[in-house]
C-alpha cells in the first residue's frame, strides 16, 4: 500500500501533509509532519498540484484558503474538530460593540466562517507573540478558553476576554490523572499543551505546542516525561528519543477524528480525488486576511 501511495503521489505531483496527531503509519509516509502553524506555512509554500491534508476539517480549509488554485484533499472529510465551532452566534458582534479598540484573535482551530469575522489567526506556537504584537489593548480570544487563559497569563498588559470553547480531548486531562503518573514516575517532567485546563498547566514543567513539546523533550536532560496532549505525538517523540520514556494520563488522550486519517483512506483519496475541500469564494477571501496576517506577524 505504501508503494502505491508513493507512485500515485509522484504521478500526480501530490504532497502529503500530516499533523502530529495523525496515526503513526500516516506520519511515516507523509512528506511533511508538524503542528498547525508549520503545516500552514508548508501549504502556502509548496509547489504541488494536489495537497493531501491528513488532519481535521479546519486544517484542510486553511490549506485551501491559502492555495485556492490547488486541489486540497482530505483522507476523510468527516474528520472535524468540535472546538472549531464553539463560538455562540452573535457574540463577536456583541464584543465589537461593547469594547473599543478590540481585536478578535482566532485560534486556527476554527471554521472558515469564524476566521472571516476575525482580525488575526494564531496557533499555540505563536499566540503569545502575536497578541503581544497587536496594537489593540482589548482582545477577544476565540474559540479556546484554555489557550486564551494561558495567553492572558503571559500577556498581562492586555485585556483578554475569553470565549467558552475548548478541545474536549485536552479538557479531559485532570490534575488527578497527571499526579497518578507522577507517583509512578517521580523523575518525569510534565510537558503540557496549553489547550489543557489551567490547573494542569500550572503543575507542568513545560507548556507549549506539539512542536514545542517535541523540541523540549529532545533537548532536555531528563529521561522520562509525562505528556499532556493527544497521544499521536508519541510517534515523533519516540523516533527522536529512542532512549527516553514517555507516559500519558490514563486514559490516553486520543482524538477519534484525527484517527480517521488511515493509510487506506490516503490511498483511496489519491486514487479517486473525491474527498475534496471546497470553500466559498466570499468566505475564502474573508478568512484569508487573518491567516495572512498571522503568517506576517509570526515571522
Amino acid at each position: 500500500m505504501k508503494n502505491q501511495i508513493e507512485q500515485l503521489k509522484r504521478s500526480k505531483n501530490a504532497v502529503i501533509l500530516a499533523h502530529y496527531y495523525a496515526p503513526a503509519e500516516v506520519q511515516e509516509i507523509a512528506d511533511y509532519v508538524g503542528d498547525s502553524f508549520y503545516l500552514a506555512k508548508i501549504a502556502k509554500q509548496c509547489d504541488a498540484d494536489i495537497i493531501v491534508f491528513c488532519g481535521v476539517q479546519f486544517m484542510g480549509e486553511s490549506a485551501k484558503i491559502l492555495n485556492p488554485d490547488k486541489k486540497v484533499l482530505m483522507p476523510n472529510l468527516t474528520a472535524d474538530c468540535p472546538m472549531a465551532h464553539m463560538v455562540a452566534d452573535g457574540i463577536i458582534e456583541e464584543m465589537r460593540n461593547k469594547y473599543d479598540d478590540l481585536a478578535v484573535v482566532c485560534y486556527i482551530n476554527s471554521s472558515a466562517e469564524l476566521k472571516c469575522k476575525s482580525d488575526v489567526c494564531v496557533t499555540s506556537s505563536n499566540a503569545v507573540k502575536i497578541v503581544k504584537a497587536l496594537p489593540n489593548r482589548n482582545i477577544f480570544f476565540i474559540p479556546d478558553h484554555n489557550l486564551g487563559s494561558f495567553v492572558a497569563e503571559q500577556v498581562p498588559e492586555k485585556n483578554i476576554i475569553l470565549n467558552d470553547g475548548c478541545c474536549p480531548i485536552h479538557a479531559k486531562i485532570t490534575v488527578a490523572q497527571v499526579n497518578l503518573e507522577r507517583e509512578k514516575h517521580p523523575n518525569a517532567e510534565v510537558l503540557t499543551h496549553p489547550e489543557c485546563v489551567s490547573s494542569v498547566v500550572e503543575l507542568s514543567d513545560y507548556i507549549g505546542s506539539t512542536a514545542g513539546i517535541i523540541a523540549y523533550a529532545r533537548n532536555s536532560n531528563a529521561r522520562e516525561f509525562i505528556i499532556c496532549t493527544e497521544d499521536g505525538v508519541n510517534y515523533k517523540l519516540i523516533a527522536d528519543n529512542p532512549d527516553k520514556h514517555f507516559y500519558y494520563p490514563n486514559p490516553h488522550p486520543c482524538c477519534a477524528d484525527m484517527k480517521l486519517n488511515t493509510l487506506e483512506n490516503v490511498l483511496s483519496v489519491l486514487q479517486n480525488e473525491d474527498e475534496e475541500v471546497t470553500v466559498d469564494d466570499c468566505v475564502r477571501m474573508g478568512a484569508l486576511k487573518p491567516l495572512e496576517r498571522m503568517l506576517e506577524l509570526a515571522k
